[in-house]
């Protein structure tokens, strides 16, 4: 045991004291003190009633060692100035510091007097005890606690029942390291005030903030008492813990959203069933960094309010607008829990992600249109199979730059219902009038979907275009590709042979048909390529193919309900 002494040694200390009682009282400057080393630093000093483990070597002045603490492996324990050691020791440990080192030369009437002891010291011998103290504490200490780092801000301390992890130095008094969190590279997990740790750090804890760092120094009483931890830590040690908090929660917590800057314009939040796109930070509690959708260039893309990220972004991601920042500190039972990730991400973490919104949308989501022009006069209005001319500027919702039209100094020209653009542009040029002017909005399912256009359009990204119709030419009815705009001759076959070889061949019928166009006789869908559309005409009327059309397959074709293309 390390609280006394037992067989020979323990006999001695009952002579010592024995000695200490019945010795006549002497000048205490009898006693002479060598300090042999003073530490730079001496926090406390021994006083009466305080209780001290030193160790020593006990000399006679020719320098013959008698007893020695180093050689039982044990410090010697004792209260100090309680009669419990030879008068001249009990008065030469008052005023020492931990790490503090003394000779000190005890004559016989403050020592072992006339008797001596036994076979080990002689009558009236002087004494001489190198000694070394190691500790000292008094009955009345409580945990003591020196904060010599605060962070700037502290929004929460340390309370009863919060789980905490922290890192952590254990050394004794003396600055002898008895255990680290550091060496084995993981911090130390616990919940504080319920008794999961020894009293002294479960005092000591209490009212830290996140980054703070304290010393803790607390007497045996509070930490690992009379017997000590049975390996690395003696009975009635002093403990002195460098710590520096590095996480905090409750199990009560929820999320905790702060630092939001909400854009002025905010029509819309979202809502579970959403799918969002947005950049993120994200870091412990601590502000190590352990992610970022930033660094990878590309935001991250989910559902919300559907379980695809972790319970407390699910939550965090709800009601907030596009261009919306808000920090949201998420607690680990609604994050990544007692085992984290394994790797970036420690078990029983608290994250805290700085998020920033791009785009969100809903797979319900129609093509959004809002007229901000339309002239006084509107006659005509655009329709499926019409050819348009258009004018535009094309972003994200975030207000990124896609592409314009007026860089080009051209408009984009397309025909209406043929697929010739994204299913939400076609929406949005619908029922126009030229000159008038809209803004659009297109969901990525009516527009470019999950994939995007590579280095230009992000997939499942929201589309905002501009538009301006700048000219409109009516389509042909639908399903066919060239009208005639008054009666047939009744002599279209011959009138198209030319040579009257009785056979029409594709230059006499794609000549024919352009000079109908050309005198306003007939009319190609606008939009399109004419030589296409005339080649489609010459193959439906060719029924066998040959490369010719005779008068006999020019009626046949004629005959068909169903004609559309034909003549």
């Amino acid at each position: 045991s390390v609280l006394g002494i037992r067989g020979r040694v323990l006999y001695l200390s009952v002579l010592v004291a024995f000695a200490a009682c019945n010795a006549p009282p002497v000048p205490s400057d009898d006693i002479f003190i060598e300090k042999t080393f003073v530490p730079e630093q001496c926090v406390r000093a021994v006083k009466v009633g305080d209780y001290v483990r030193y160790h020593y070597n006990g000399m006679f002045p020719d320098g013959k060692k008698f007893d020695s603490s180093y050689d039982r492996g044990s410090t010697y324990n004792v209260f100090v100035g309680k009669k419990q050691l030879i008068e001249g020791m009990d008065k030469a440990l008052v005023g020492m510091c931990v790490n503090e080192r003394r000779l000190v030369k005890i004559p016989p009437q403050l020592a072992y007097g006339k008797q001596g002891y036994g076979d080990i010291i002689p009558p009236d011998s002087i004494l001489h005890f190198d000694v070394l103290l190691l500790d000292v504490w008094n009955p009345e200490d409580s945990v003591q606690i020196n904060t010599y780092h605060t962070p700037a801000t502290c929004s929460r301390k340390v309370e009863v029942s919060d789980f905490v992890r922290y890192h952590y130095n254990g050394t004794l008094l003396d600055g002898t390291l008895f255990d680290s969190s550091h060496t084995r590279m993981r911090t130390y997990d616990t919940y504080v005030g319920i008794g999961w740790l020894i009293a002294g750090m479960d005092q000591g804890l209490l009212g830290m903030c996140v980054e703070e760092r304290r010393i803790i120094t607390m007497p045996p009483s509070l930490g690992y008492g009379e017997n000590g931890d049975g390996s690395d830590i003696p009975g009635q040690a002093s403990l002195v813990f460098d710590v520096v908090l590095l996480d905090l929660h409750n199990p009560r917590d929820g999320i905790t959203v702060t630092n939001q800057i909400v854009p002025e314009s905010c029509t819309r939040k979202t809502v579970a069933g959403d799918f969002v796109r947005y950049h993120y930070n994200g870091s412990l509690l601590d502000g190590t960094f352990f992610d970022s959708s930033y660094s990878r260039n590309h935001t991250y893309d989910t559902y919300v309010g559907r379980g695809y990220v972790i319970a407390g972004m699910d939550e965090g991601l709800i009601g907030v607008c596009v261009g919306e920042r808000r920090t949201i500190t998420i607690p680990p039972h609604l994050a990544y829990g007692e085992e984290g990730t394994g790797t970036k991400i420690p078990g029983s973490a608290v994250l805290v992600f700085d998020i920033h919104i791009i785009d969100f949308h809903n797979p319900s989501d129609t093509t959004e249109v809002t007229v901000t022009y339309k002239p006084e006069e509107c006659d005509k209005k655009t329709k499926k199979g019409d050819f348009v001319k258009y004018h535009y500027n094309a972003s994200l919702l975030d207000d990124t730059s896609i592409d314009s039209t007026y860089n080009y100094g051209k408009t984009y020209n397309i025909v209406l219902g043929v697929n010739q653009v994204v299913p939400g542009m076609e929406d949005g040029l619908m029922d126009m009038c030229v000159g008038e002017r809209r803004h659009v909005v297109i969901p990525p399912h009516l527009g470019y979907g999950e994939r995007g256009v590579t280095d230009e359009v992000p997939g499942s990204a929201v589309l905002v275009f501009d538009i301006e119709l700048v000219e409109m030419e009516e389509g042909l009815p639908e399903g066919y590709m060239f009208i005639w705009n008054e009666d047939v001759s009744p002599d279209l076959f011959s009138e198209m042979d030319k040579d009257n070889n009785e056979q029409v061949e594709p230059s006499e019928f794609t000549d024919y048909i352009l000079r109908q166009v050309n005198e306003g006789k007939g009319r190609l869908a606008p939009g399109f390529d004419p030589y296409r559309i005339i080649d489609n005409m010459f193959s439906n009327q060719d029924r066998n193919g040959d490369g010719k059309i005779t008068e006999e397959e020019f009626k046949l074709k004629a005959d068909e309900a169903s004609a559309h293309d034909e003549l």
